[in-house]
């Protein structure tokens, strides 16, 4: 038991070391495309690169399978589970030919990796504060009006749970949704935490496929704000039956 888990914590080290080495290589780039806003489709372009790369190195793929094909000239509000932080990668290399930003807690702004990107093409949101919070949701929508989808986890954090389960959804997303009539994409990562387990050690950190389950958009141009409760609702249990398929 003692050297499954030295194994694993030498691989996450691993893992984590091929993320700083890649975006240390990748920087002068990143930060040259993070000055101008209309530079950030080819930031993105980086991110998912780096986040792709990094991956591979740590023997980590990314498996996707589509309920129905996506037309991406549209714009959407990505709606994913958040078991691990491959999930971002995930998302990073799936929507790496789309103009995108991630929605995100403003602690992020603070982070060695995190803190380029929440500074530039990504949305901070401090939650502590209705007014920050206000405007950081007005501000997406200003984004998703001129044609950016934005990327925001329901969940609003990663869960400690364990096995991790679906957790209870802000209002946020659905709500931009149906005020800005943009389809929502809900994105399953069905088995991400068992390659990456973010909270801890012991249940796992290994090579392996991650499998991202993406399901049909679901369009908001018939919903009123009446309809926030339904539309949470709906997402949340296409998730949560996905990944009661795979028990």
């Amino acid at each position: 038991m003692k050297m499954k888990t030295s194994l694993k914590r030498l691989y996450t080290f691993f893992y984590r070391f091929n993320v700083g080495f890649i975006y240390i290589l990748f920087w002068p780039l990143l930060y040259y495309f993070s000055r101008r806003e209309e530079h950030y489709p080819s930031l993105n372009k980086m991110r998912s690169a780096w986040g792709y790369i990094s991956s591979l190195l740590s023997g980590i793929r990314y498996r996707y399978e589509f309920e129905k094909p996506i037309d991406w000239s549209r714009t959407y509000i990505i709606c994913p589970n958040h078991t691990s932080s491959l999930d971002i990668t995930a998302i990073s290399i799936l929507a790496e030919n789309v103009n995108y930003s991630f929605m995100g807690k403003d602690e992020l702004l603070n982070g060695f990796v995190t803190g380029l990107f929440f500074r530039s093409v990504d949305l901070p949101v401090n939650r502590k504060s209705k007014v920050e919070s206000f405007r950081a949701f007005k501000r997406a929508g200003e984004l998703l009006q001129n044609g950016t989808t934005m990327v925001i986890f329901p969940e609003g954090t990663i869960s400690g749970n364990y096995p991790p389960k679906v957790v209870e959804f802000k209002n946020g997303p659905f709500k931009l949704a149906i005020e800005m009539k943009v389809p929502i994409i809900p994105v399953t990562a069905l088995d991400t935490w068992k390659v990456l387990w973010d909270e801890g050690i012991k249940y796992g950190s290994r090579p392996g496929v991650c499998h991202i389950f993406v399901h049909e958009p679901i369009e908001t141009a018939n919903l009123s704000i009446d309809d926030v409760d339904m539309l949470r609702n709906k997402v949340h249990d296409i998730m949560e039956r996905k990944l009661a398929e795979q028990k």
